[in-house]
């Protein structure tokens, strides 16, 4: 079985509300303990937010990408 290489937690928000800044901090500390939770350095991953419309609402996601997920993202983004 291949090993993931990235993890992602999503929250739905009404678009009228946004995005609280203490639901922010609770969601980057899960994202934080499901990492050591399957065995990765949380300080060796990186993280992006990332959004998308759902109607009336706003769908928030934190991803973590380490490995070759890693590697990926950064060099999409030009920074390797």
């Amino acid at each position: 079985m291949a090993k993931h290489t990235q993890a992602h937690l999503s929250r739905r928000i009404l678009k009228s509300k946004g995005m609280d800044p203490m639901t922010k901090r609770q969601i980057e500390y899960y994202m934080g303990a499901k990492l050591i939770e399957i065995g990765i350095e949380p300080k060796s991953a990186i993280y992006r937010w990332s959004q998308a419309d759902k109607g009336m609402q706003i769908e928030w996601t934190y991803s973590a990408y380490w490995g070759d997920s890693k590697k990926e993202v950064l060099m999409n983004e030009g920074n390797l």
